[in-house]
C-alpha cells in the first residue's frame, strides 16, 4: 500500500488548528486586556478579513484555509457573544438561525464561483478592517478600567440565625452572620467589561470569646454562580458583604453580637474591643468553610 500524504496540506491543517488555539486563547480574559466588547469586534473583524481574503485569493488550497480560519474564528465570535451577554433562549436560537443562513449562503457565493473583487478593492477594505479594530484597541486601552470600591460599616451586629438558635445547646458552637459593608463596581468606560471581585478575609481580634481560630468567612451577599460575571459600559453596582464567625451560644447576647470592623493588611494587631479586621485583595480565604451552608 503506497499511503502518499501531501506536506503542504499537512502544513495547511496545522495552521488552521494553531488559529482555533490562538482564538480560544484569546477569548480567555486571560492576555491584554481588553473589554469583552472590543474582543467580540475583533472576532468578527478577523471572520470578515479571511472571508474577503477568500473569495478574494485564487491559489492552491489557499482559498480553503481562509475560509476555514474565517469560519473558526466567527464560531468562537458566537459562542464568546452566547457565553459572555447571556441572551435569551429565543435570542439564541435566532442567532444560530441567522448564522445557518449566512453560512449557507456563502457557500452557494463560492459553489458559483465566487466573487470577482478588485485588488485595489480588497487592500482598501482590509485596510479598513485593520484600522477599525486598532482604533477600537485604542479606545478600549484609552477608556477607564473597572473600579471596585470597598466602604466597611464602623460596626456591625451579627446575629446568630433562628433555625440554629432554636435547637442550639449553651455550650454549642453557633455561627453569627451580619452585613459590615458594601462593595461598589464601578465602570467608567463604554465597553462592557469582564467582572473579577477581589477576594476577602477577615479575623477577629480583641476578644477571647471567639474561637478565632475557625477563621471569619467574609463573603458577597451573592455567590459567585448567581451574579454576573460582566458590567455594561458606564454601569455601576453594589454587592454586600457579609461575615459569619463561629462562637459559642452562650457568648452571644438574645442571640447577636456587636463588633467593630476595621480594615487592614493583616491579622497581627491588638484592640481594646470585640474588632472585624478585613483583608481586602487577600491572597487565599479563611482556613475552614462556615459552619452553617447558606
Amino acid at each position: 500500500m503506497n499511503l502518499q500524504i501531501d506536506g503542504g496540506k499537512v502544513l495547511y491543517a496545522l495552521g488552521v488548528l494553531f488559529a482555533l488555539g490562538a482564538f480560544v486563547y484569546f477569548i480567555r480574559d486571560v492576555v491584554f486586556g481588553l473589554s469583552i466588547t472590543v474582543k467580540a469586534a475583533l472576532l468578527f473583524l478577523t471572520f470578515l478579513a479571511f472571508l474577503l481574503v477568500g473569495l478574494w485569493i485564487d491559489r492552491d488550497a489557499l482559498d480553503v484555509v481562509a475560509y476555514a480560519i474565517a469560519s473558526l474564528a466567527y464560531a468562537v465570535f458566537l459562542g464568546y457573544v452566547i457565553s459572555r451577554y447571556d441572551p435569551s433562549e429565543t435570542g439564541i436560537f435566532l442567532l444560530f438561525v441567522v448564522s445557518a443562513a449566512l453560512f449557507v449562503g456563502l457557500g452557494y457565493v463560492v459553489r458559483q464561483g465566487g466573487v470577482a473583487i478588485p485588488d485595489r478593492t480588497v487592500r482598501y477594505a482590509l485596510v479598513g478592517i485593520v484600522g477599525v479594530g486598532v482604533l477600537l484597541v485604542g479606545a478600549d486601552v484609552a477608556s477607564a478600567e473597572v473600579d471596585y470600591t470597598a466602604e466597611l460599616d464602623e460596626e456591625a451586629t451579627l446575629t446568630v440565625p433562628d433555625r440554629v438558635a432554636a435547637d442550639a445547646e449553651a455550650s454549642d458552637i453557633v455561627p453569627l452572620r451580619g452585613q459590615i459593608g458594601t462593595l461598589t463596581v464601578r465602570n467608567g468606560g463604554p465597553f462592557t467589561r469582564p467582572v473579577d471581585l477581589p477576594s476577602m478575609r477577615g479575623c477577629v481580634v480583641g476578644t477571647n470569646a471567639t474561637p478565632s481560630d475557625r477563621g471569619t468567612s467574609i463573603r458577597y451577599e451573592q455567590r459567585s454562580y448567581e451574579r454576573s460575571d460582566r458590567i455594561g459600559g458606564g454601569a455601576e453596582r453594589t454587592h454586600a458583604v457579609t461575615a459569619e464567625l463561629p462562637v459559642r451560644a452562650n457568648a452571644t447576647d438574645d442571640g447577636s453580637l456587636t463588633f467593630a470592623v476595621e480594615r487592614g493588611t493583616d491579622c497581627d494587631v491588638s484592640r481594646e474591643e470585640p474588632t472585624i479586621v478585613v483583608i481586602v485583595g487577600a491572597e487565599g480565604t479563611t482556613t475552614r468553610p462556615p459552619l452553617v451552608a447558606d
